[in-house]
């Protein structure tokens, strides 16, 4: 997936969670994310599950109550990211930057660390 069509899918992420009937919920499911630039970005309860977000730029990315179970989180710099009520069940967070990350409440369950 290219930037373009990444800014199209969080343009029409954020209009569905400022009013549901517009816009279009974010569904990344198994989507090739690596080094992607997702830094500050509204993911919030989007569908990350499965993705591939190797070494991906998530600082200060907004991903309450994101699905990213399953996804490969591997050396992504998470720094500041709120992961609050995240579902990280079988991710990968193998070497990623959890520096000031917000965990309160997310799923753990066969997270790799």
């Amino acid at each position: 997936m290219n930037q373009e069509q990444l800014n199209k899918i969080l343009e029409n992420h954020k209009l569905w969670l400022a009013d549901n009937s517009k816009g279009q919920h974010a569904n990344l499911r198994n989507a090739d994310l690596r080094g992607a630039d997702l830094s500050y970005a509204n993911l919030r309860n989007a569908d990350l599950y499965g993705a591939n977000l190797i070494g991906a730029n998530l600082y200060s990315a907004k991903l309450s109550g994101a699905n990213l179970g399953g996804a490969n989180l591997s050396r992504a710099n998470l720094r500041g990211a709120n992961l609050s009520r995240a579902n990280l069940r079988n991710a990968d967070l193998r070497g990623a930057n959890l520096y000031g990350a917000d965990l309160n409440n997310a799923t753990f369950y066969n997270t790799i660390f």
